[in-house]
């Protein structure tokens, strides 16, 4: 079978632009972050999730948002510095520390090298695992604050003078 068109040569000016444009693509595949391979939490396709997910912040200090590899989490920094999953077992009664920010109250669990930080009183709840040395928790949990306040809160954390 015969090519419908056959093409034998190609002029300069079309030669001399396929070069940059190639190039430039190239710079383009290459500059971008792998995905971010992150299990997903066991509720993970809860429609509560949603409002939260849309609303996550771009950045969270000078670390940008990454794409990941399943629903209802998200990366920041590159290497990924902090991580978020929505949809993880809802904590109960505990004598963890316990800390309110921007209306928002975390469990911690600190770890060596990584903590654990798990809402309180939100259903479902949203982890997020972070390196401490690498990124500030204080500037984690503000600017996470406003989306994951779109989970509305049910109960809120009690310290021992609240039990008096």
């Amino acid at each position: 079978m015969r090519p419908l068109h056959k093409i034998t040569t190609v002029s300069g000016p079309i030669r001399w632009f396929g070069l940059p444009a190639a190039a430039a693509i190239l710079v383009v595949i290459t500059a971008c972050s792998p995905v971010v391979d992150v299990t997903p939490a066991k509720d993970a396709a809860n429609p509560a999730c949603a409002p939260m997910m849309v609303a996550l912040p771009d950045a969270i200090g000078d670390a940008t948002l990454r794409k990941t590899n399943s629903q209802a989490t998200s990366a920041w920094g590159d290497p990924s510095r902090v991580i978020l999953r929505c949809g993880v077992n809802v904590p109960g009664p505990t004598t963890d520390r316990c800390v309110s920010v921007n209306g928002i109250d975390w469990v911690i669990k600190e770890g060596d090298p990584v903590w654990t930080l798990t809402t309180f009183g939100r259903e479902p709840a949203t982890e997020i695992l972070m390196d401490p040395d690498k990124i500030s928790s204080a500037t984690v949990l503000a600017d996470l604050a406003d989306a994951v306040g779109k989970i509305p809160a049910t109960r809120r954390c009690l310290g021992q003078e609240d039990t008096r």
